[in-house]
């Protein structure tokens, strides 16, 4: 596979990625090295990629526990004590090996240390791969309000190696499948029919099918690097999902969901409310339901959820101006931007959802 060229980096696919890496830490006069995991990329990933990496510097990994509860500040300031620790300086290089958590915290802490240092992101999990892995967005959690915190910047590359996925549960592959769908919603119409039928897609087709949704992503993000205008297209699907997912992060009551399981929600949630505003038909309305309820278990919501959900909506850092701001899709493949949606709308959503 061909790399893409990105906003002043490269992604670069399976074999190509490693002969790139290792072509950047021979031009590059580095200090030293640091690869940040999480422990299931410890224990799953690492052991995949260390043997790739052709190198005398001195390398130091740095582990914290998996999961959304720890993208947080205190895990960033107990990484940058050990880097300090360890003698990171402004020639170091940070790796980070692993999902979007992995990536989108690592890519913070090296982008604040030292007023930055150069990071490489490896994704390994299909999310992190078609979502995480463009656009230079960093960043931690502020409480159960997610990525409130973290700046825009890129890595020197993007390294995509499929042979991770093997590592992951089904879950987690169907949870990065959720942004794949999103894409074709807003992108790529033929793409999203290629999703109708799973189990027709075999391994080969899904490194194409990963190949084209970062295409698609670094279409729109080449466009428009700061989400000012149309990478807010991203964002379908993310408006309801995210509070649906910080909700259900902090609820005790709750199991927590997955990313992608929010997401898909939140698609199926916002699709209607493109319907009730006639930018979709009622066909592909029930096009769009049937295909994301046929792949993800439904969410079970109780009436005192509700409220809550709408509450977190007011923190949405996409909103300006204390208004609330959705990206519907007009027609599968189309976008609209900065669509304002009253509060009874998102209700009627929920309970369409539900039947």
């Amino acid at each position: 596979m061909n790399s893409i060229q990105a906003n002043n980096y490269l992604v670069h696919f399976n074999q190509n990625a490693y002969e790139a890496l290792n072509k950047h830490l021979r031009e590059n006069k580095y200090s030293n090295i640091f690869i940040i995991v999480d422990d299931q990329t410890n224990e799953h990933c690492l052991p995949k990629f260390i043997p790739h990496l052709e190198t005398e510097l001195a390398i130091e990994i740095i582990e914290f526990e998996a999961g959304e509860a720890n993208k947080n500040i205190e895990t960033c300031i107990e990484i940058w004590n050990i880097l300090t620790e360890l003698g990171g300086d402004r020639k170091s290089l940070v790796i980070n090996v692993g999902g979007g958590v992995v990536t989108d915290l690592g890519g913070f802490v090296a982008s604040t240390f030292k007023r930055g240092v150069d990071f490489i992101n490896v994704p390994t999990t299909l999310l992190s791969m078609v979502d995480a892995s463009v656009g230079g967005k960093t960043g931690v959690d502020l409480g159960n309000l997610k990525n409130q915190i973290g700046v825009i910047n890129v890595p020197q590359m993007v390294l995509i190696d499929t042979a991770y996925l093997e590592t992951l549960p089904q879950s987690e592959m169907r949870s990065g499948l959720a942004e794949m769908l999103k894409h074709g919603l807003i992108y790529d119409a033929p793409y999203w029919r290629q999703f109708s039928d799973l189990k027709s897609i075999v391994f080969d087709e899904l490194d194409q099918l990963i190949y084209r949704s970062v295409e698609i992503k670094n279409e729109i993000v080449i466009q428009d690097p700061t989400e000012k205008n149309i990478r807010k297209a991203l964002n379908f699907g993310h408006t309801l999902g995210h509070a649906i997912e910080s909700y259900f992060l902090e609820s005790e009551e709750k199991t927590t969901l997955l990313h992608g399981e929010a997401i898909a929600v939140g698609m199926i949630l916002e699709s209607y409310i493109s319907l009730q505003k006639n930018l979709i038909t009622e066909q592909e309305y029930r096009e769009i339901k049937t295909i994301i309820k046929g792949i993800y278990d439904d969410v079970i919501f109780e009436e005192n959820d509700i409220d809550p959900i709408l509450e977190l909506l007011i923190h949405d850092k996409k909103n300006e101006y204390g208004l609330i701001q959705f990206a519907l899709i007009e027609g599968i493949g189309k976008i609209k931007i900065n669509q304002s949606v009253e509060n009874k709308l998102i209700l009627d959503a929920f309970q369409d959802y539900k039947s």
